[in-house]
């Protein structure tokens, strides 16, 4: 089985729930395996860290995650339409796989979630992908033959999936948000297992 990391950062698990969507997406695709890693909280205090090994949910990413998969899912909730420290933070620490080129030529896609439809989303997936594009990797978004994009009253973009949450319904993705959590997956899967043919 090839795998496809679904790395993500998620403090109140909005985005967890698409990283799992995206995952099923994924796994559609014959021969393909999603690899499901996070990343740790990153703390004011700095004579405090993370314990190597979460307390629940999936395991902390590591450079090796990244090297041996054979695609990316990148996602993150919007904070200032940016992407949040946790996340840059580890991305900042890939480093090596640029310098040793190991990234490129590999697809990857990009999600977000934010509190209202005008939250930063699309401007959050841009500051995803620009790290992946200096590292060589493919960017595969969702294009317009995927009808709900085209119908969304929610989230949902051509740069990536995208969800709108509230402080009422947090956990509720619409339908349209969660067609597109999975095609984004069967579409990085399937670039994923072309390139690898």
């Amino acid at each position: 089985m090839s795998e496809i990391l679904v790395l993500y950062y998620s403090p109140s698990g909005t985005t967890t729930e698409m990283a799992n969507i995206i995952a099923r997406g994924i796994e559609e695709v014959e021969g393909m395996q999603a690899r499901i890693r996070t990343v740790p909280a990153v703390s004011a205090n700095t004579e405090q860290s993370e314990s190597r090994i979460p307390e629940d949910g999936p395991l902390y990413a590591t450079l090796q995650d990244l090297e041996e998969c054979e695609g990316l899912a990148l996602g993150c909730p919007t904070h200032f339409g940016n992407m949040p420290a946790a996340m840059k933070y580890f991305i900042d620490s890939t480093s090596p796989l640029w310098m040793s080129g190991k990234l490129v030529d590999k697809p990857a896609a990009v999600f977000s979630a934010s509190m209202s439809l005008h939250g930063g989303q699309e401007s959050t997936l841009l500051t995803m992908i620009l790290p992946l594009l200096h590292h060589g990797m493919l960017i595969t978004g969702l294009p317009y033959t995927e009808t709900e994009l085209l119908s969304t009253k929610t989230g949902g973009t051509p740069y990536g999936a995208t969800r709108v949450t509230s402080d009422n319904n947090p956990n509720e993705l619409s339908t349209e948000e969660r067609a597109l959590c999975l095609a984004l997956g069967r579409r990085l899967a399937n670039t994923a297992k072309k390139l690898n043919n």
